[in-house]
């Protein structure tokens, strides 16, 4: 916490050892990002997860150590707005809050990796009709590495409007309305023909 009370944009609200410490705090203050540690002892933070699901306002980090690739997908499921690792570089975990705190979807290269390995034990025939053209599919990896628009034209090299068609073309083939819909949909569902990770 030491690290988040040092950044000027930051304001720790609390830090609650129990459950019952959480909902209370919850009730009485107004908290943007929760930030909640898988392994809580004897529970795991996503049994929390249908308790917060009732305040829609608030956007939760989970931080963790590890976990299994079909817990980590049942997390998203239930409202996890990020996942970060424990282990990862202190700049990532500001970088995952203030992506959190914008609506952002934040997952880190592992926690992708795990999300692919489990959809891939599950995973669905491809879908013809669904495959994605060269520029989808690199639009969409930079999507997955949290670029903004103009940050993936400059990278590829084209305008900030073609990227955003794309992206609307994205949308479209996936049936969701926001990157982090898109973001999810193209893990849970597409990872072997659209990201091309099921070698």
């Amino acid at each position: 916490m030491r690290l988040l009370e040092g950044e000027p944009d930051f304001h720790v609200v609390a830090q609650c050892a129990t459950v019952a410490e959480a909902l209370r705090c919850l009730s009485e203050t107004r908290v943007d990002v929760v930030l909640l540690d898988y392994d809580l002892g004897q529970e795991a933070g996503t049994d929390l997860l249908k308790k917060f699901r009732n305040r829609g306002d608030i956007r939760i980090l989970m931080v963790t150590a590890g976990m299994t690739n079909n817990t980590m997908r049942g997390a998203l499921r239930d409202g996890v707005t990020g996942i970060v690792y424990k282990h990862s570089r202190p700049g990532q975990l500001i970088e995952a809050i203030n992506h959190v705190a914008k609506g952002e979807l934040w997952l880190d290269g592992g926690a992708i990796r795990s999300l692919v390995a489990a959809t891939n034990e599950t995973r669905e025939p491809r879908q013809r009709s669904l495959t994605l053209t060269s520029r989808q599919r690199e639009v969409l990896r930079n999507i997955l590495d949290g670029l903004t628009n103009k940050e993936i034209a400059s990278k590829i090299q084209m305008s900030e409007t073609s990227v955003k068609a794309v992206i609307q073309e994205l949308f479209q083939k996936a049936g969701v309305r926001t990157r982090s819909q898109l973001v999810r949909i193209a893990i849970e569902k597409h990872s072997a023909d659209w990201l091309g990770m099921n070698r």
